[in-house]
């Protein structure tokens, strides 16, 4: 029997204040969408997105996946009716795209709880330290009686831990016939998903929880939200990096993006911020204040410390990108070396080479970027300005403050500035005259 995952997205997420759809905002460099699309990808079959009208941001975001359109925004019941035709013949679970940070595990055990045949409706749950405003799962002995909204609870009942995280799951049949009985006749006239749990005990199911904690289960609705659900997850991401052989010296302040792929014996300092994107080899070090996005860094490099790299770039063997230098769509080769104060974009940097201090590589005439190529075994001399397109054979040298605009060949040394001329007591000269002035 397959399975099928509803994922509401309809929401206009007012409460985000921000032209771009709640559902779109990221955690960790991914969308809140596609951490649920992901999830739900190991554990069903069919995944079923319902979004509203005039999002195709959303929409778009959502492929390859199916789409169907809430044309009115009746409630959640109604948006995932909408689904209906798509529910398919087996298990179907509905669940929230602003609950983003729920694992593969607890949908598998959602799905394995309604399997196990005694109850028609499964529910997943959880035990926040505030419960502020959630709505409370009663339960008698092992089974849920109902859920009572924050606002409807008595004393007693808001006195409860256990609370409702949205999610449902029951049969295509019976998800079908109760969600077209669910009613509006409340006071915001919506259908509401949660009557389902009301209608399968009135049909004599049974309906049970099962829980999970409460950082995966978070719904986020608000900026403050989105602060905390990436809070959770980067201390995920940190405590998973340590375990399987990373340094953090001061992990609080490390953040990762959510692919971000380490070896062992990588050591990373204060305050690195990793974009989307980045392999680190093994017996790496980063060093303070860097920044890397899409980018690989071979095994035994040094980065950093204040070091930006770049989408596009390779970092070789052994190789040494030092402090204030960036490097964009660049390779710079084993055991080569940019230790100060350097910007190289779009180049290809020889193994053995030495970039000096100061170093440009001028890549963008206005109109189009061009590349610089340096080979092997190359100094480039400190407060070079390499002007793209030109090529640096293997073995060349370029003089202290030159620009270089044509190629320079192997083995041959390029000077692009200005002979020094030295004009005798003119310093003394000039000085008495802005005395006198």
């Amino acid at each position: 029997m397959n399975t099928t995952a509803i994922i509401l997205a309809a929401g206009l997420g007012t409460r985000m204040k921000s032209a771009l759809p709640k559902t779109l905002h990221p955690i960790a460099g991914r969308s809140m969408l596609h951490h649920l699309l992901a999830s739900c990808a190991d554990a069903f079959d069919r995944i079923v997105v319902v979004v509203g009208p005039d999002m195709e941001q959303v929409a778009k975001a959502a492929h390859p996946y199916k789409v169907v359109v809430q044309h009115e925004r009746l409630g959640t019941a109604h948006a995932a009716l909408q689904a209906e035709a798509e529910f398919g013949d087996g298990e179907v679970a509905v669940l929230y795209a602003d609950n983003p940070l729920i694992k593969t595990a607890t949908l598998n055990r959602l799905l394995d709880r309604r399997r196990a045949g005694d109850a028609a409706l499964t529910l997943l749950a959880m035990r926040p330290a505030d419960p502020a405003k959630y709505g409370r799962v009663i339960t008698e002995g092992e089974y849920v009686s109902r859920i009572v909204e924050w606002a409807d609870a008595s004393a007693e009942e808001r006195a409860i831990g256990l609370c409702n995280a949205g999610v449902l799951c029951g049969h295509a049949t019976q998800m079908r016939d109760w969600l077209r009985r669910v009613r509006n006749d409340n006071s915001k006239g919506e259908y509401y998903l949660t009557d389902l749990v009301e209608l399968a005990r009135a049909d004599g199911g049974r309906v049970a929880a099962v829980e999970a904690p409460a950082d995966e289960l978070r719904g986020v609705n608000s900026r403050g939200e989105l602060a905390e659900a990436e809070a959770c997850v980067q201390a995920d991401l940190r405590r998973v990096a340590m375990e399987n052989g990373a340094t953090l010296q001061a992990p609080e302040t490390v953040f990762f993006a959510w692919d971000t792929v380490l070896g062992r014996d990588v050591t990373i300092g204060p305050n690195v911020v990793f974009g989307t994107g980045v392999t680190v080899e093994n017996e790496v070090e980063i060093r303070a204040f860097s920044h890397l996005e899409s980018c690989h860094v071979s095994r035994g490099a040094i980065i950093g410390p204040f070091a930006r790299l770049r989408p596009g770039t390779h970092v070789g063997v052994a190789a040494h990108v030092g402090n204030f230098v960036e490097l964009k769509a660049t390779h710079l080769g084993d055991g080569a070396k940019a230790n100060h104060l350097s910007y190289i974009g779009d180049a290809h940097v020889g193994p053995g080479t030495n970039i000096g201090a100061g170093t440009i590589t001028c890549n963008y005439d206005g109109f189009a970027k061009h590349r610089t190529d340096i080979g092997a075994g190359v100094f480039v001399g400190t407060s070079s300005v390499l002007v793209a397109p030109v090529t640096l054979g293997d073995g060349a040298f370029t003089a202290a403050g030159s620009v270089i605009t044509d190629d320079v060949p192997s083995d041959a040394m390029g000077f692009g500035r200005a002979r020094q001329v030295n004009k005798p007591g003119l310093a003394a000269t000039f000085r008495a005259n802005k005395r006198k002035s």
